[in-house]
């Protein structure tokens, strides 16, 4: 990982995912994951690129409690097209996509956390947003909050990862 004022350039290495049995059965929990600790309600913003080339290639922010319970979004490359991709994951993964038409070069992504619910919402100029999901995550207090990306079938993407804000509610 690199940084440089507002920018994170993060080198995703070959064979990383976050995902839970669902599907397969298996268990991955080897992606890239730089956070920090957030208690009670908060949102984080944050403007993502990347160069997404093999299936799966993802970049996003990630909630986690711990390896059984997280949520993670953003971009998901599949079927050679960029995807608002979202995964919640209590004990089992699960997965929702969107196409994103015309493969933006950038795309904004919000996460918002009121109580238990997570609101995932994703735009393209940083001042309007879409809901992509909302799901229940958890009562605990703190959870871990911060940039992902993961390559999972690929031989590693590099990603850029800009203007991150994560702010008390």
């Amino acid at each position: 990982m690199v940084g440089s004022g507002d920018v994170v350039m993060i080198q995703s290495a070959p064979g990383t995912d976050f995902w839970r049995v669902t599907h397969d059965g298996t268990v991955h929990d080897t992606g890239h994951f730089y956070y920090q600790q957030q208690t009670g309600d908060f949102q984080a913003d944050v403007k993502i690129s990347g160069d997404y080339r093999a299936l799966y290639d993802q970049a996003g922010l990630m909630v986690r409690l711990d390896e059984a319970n997280w949520i993670k979004c953003g971009i998901e490359f599949v079927d050679g097209l960029q995807h608002a991709s979202a995964v919640v994951t209590r004990d089992y993964s699960d997965w929702s996509i969107v196409r994103l038409h015309n493969s933006p070069a950038s795309f904004w992504l919000r996460v918002q956390r009121q109580g238990p619910t997570i609101e995932i919402s994703y735009g393209f100029d940083g001042r309007n947003y879409q809901l992509l999901r909302q799901a229940y995550l958890t009562t605990v207090p703190t959870l871990d909050v911060g940039l992902m990306c993961a390559a999972p079938q690929g031989s590693g993407f590099s990603s850029k990862f800009e203007y991150l804000r994560i702010q008390s509610l």
